[in-house]
């Protein structure tokens, strides 16, 4: 049967309009919509609270049911959108089926219609609406991205190792790095329009697409600058600009096939086994051609086994310098065997104190 009130065999009756109000109290992402040549901008006669609601007409790659897919919508007050009314000429149930970017001439007017009535959007006059990061001019600067220019990490001190003097039978020089820095690498931006894809919230978080050949790039950062980003060589820069916390159910491996350096500026600690398991350890492994140097500048070094054993096999020469005391305490019995021959030289007087001293017995 023929009726005329079913969609499609009915008047189509389409609009443009602007956003006033998103706070759908059913939290549909339904809008409030100021539709040009049907509303008056006089909100005295028509407040936008008495605008009919607007549904959403969601893309493809939403589901729109159950939560799946990208809901709310993300349309701020101040959006010029476009649509059409589902119920004809009654005019009370728009559907919105996209926005309107432009180039706006004027910022908001809270007092009148067709206007964010908050007065925030649109954020620049006589600019277009496309994002600062995906046109890269100059002259209109993203202020993310100048702030990450200002905030990058150079000078970041390795360990810095001091030349050991030698001295022919006690010890060798190290040979590591010395007083060496490194930086963060430049930032890789450098979009050229159309082929940065930006995609921008409110608060500021980020994610850019970058498409623009010999400069491709992958970029997400939290609004506090915390970010990741990936450059056209593939090479990643992660920056945490709070704390930050792996927790992993599982095993971890990692490779390194070149250098590492880390720099800590508070303490450090490592515990292995904390679930008491057996056969269980932490396993040190240093190549045939590489070594091994430790330099405590100030500090105290300290080793605490308590209940386990500590050896050391050396196969080539062991050597130790210590420029202040030594104090050794042994509680049980201190065994020393020395296949070749043992050479002392005391400086100072000699001490040996025992219940009973056996010479060659």
């Amino acid at each position: 049967m023929y009726d005329k009130d079913f969609l499609g065999k009915n008047n189509f009756i389409w609009f443009n309009g602007v956003v006033e109000d998103r706070q759908d109290p059913q939290k549909l992402g339904r809008l409030r919509v100021r539709c040009v040549g049907i509303h008056t901008d006089n909100k005295d006669d028509l407040p936008t609270a008495d605008l009919p609601w607007s549904q959403l007409i969601h893309p493809i790659t939403s589901s729109g049911i159950s939560g799946l897919g990208s809901s709310p919508g993300f349309i701020v007050e101040g959006t010029w959108v476009f649509g059409y009314f589902r119920d004809s000429y009654n005019m009370q149930e728009p559907m919105v089926m996209g926005t309107l970017p432009g180039k706006p001439s004027e910022l908001a007017d809270v007092n009148k219609g067709f206007y964010d009535p908050n007065g925030v959007y649109p954020k620049y006059k006589d600019e277009v609406d496309t994002n600062r990061l995906a046109i890269n001019d100059t002259n209109a600067p993203h202020l993310g991205l100048e702030l990450r220019k200002l905030t990058r990490k150079t000078g970041v001190p390795t360990a810095d190792f001091d030349t050991v003097a030698v001295e022919d039978h006690i010890s060798v020089p190290i040979s590591a790095s010395d007083g060496d820095t490194w930086n963060q690498p430049d930032i890789p931006y450098n979009a050229v329009y159309p082929y940065n894809h930006v995609f921008e919230s409110e608060s500021g978080h980020i994610m850019e697409i970058d498409d623009t050949k010999d400069h491709e790039r992958l970029f997400t950062a939290h609004r506090t600058g915390t970010s990741q980003e990936i450059d056209k060589d593939g090479n990643q820069v992660n920056i945490v600009k709070g704390d930050h916390y792996n927790i992993i159910s599982g095993k971890s491996q990692a490779i390194i096939e070149g250098n590492s350096d880390i720099t800590i500026g508070g303490r450090h600690k490592i515990y292995i086994n904390k679930n008491g398991e057996e056969n269980n350890h932490y396993d040190i492994q240093i190549g045939p051609n590489a070594s091994v140097n430790i330099q405590i500048d100030k500090g105290d070094m300290n080793v605490v086994l308590k209940d386990g054993k500590m050896n050391t096999n050396v196969s080539g020469d062991y050597n130790m310098k210590i420029g202040g005391d030594m104090n050794l305490d042994v509680r049980g019995n201190l065994n020393e065997t020395v296949s070749q021959n043992k050479t002392s030289n005391t400086t100072g007087s000699v001490i040996h104190r025992g219940a009973r001293i056996d010479l060659n017995p």
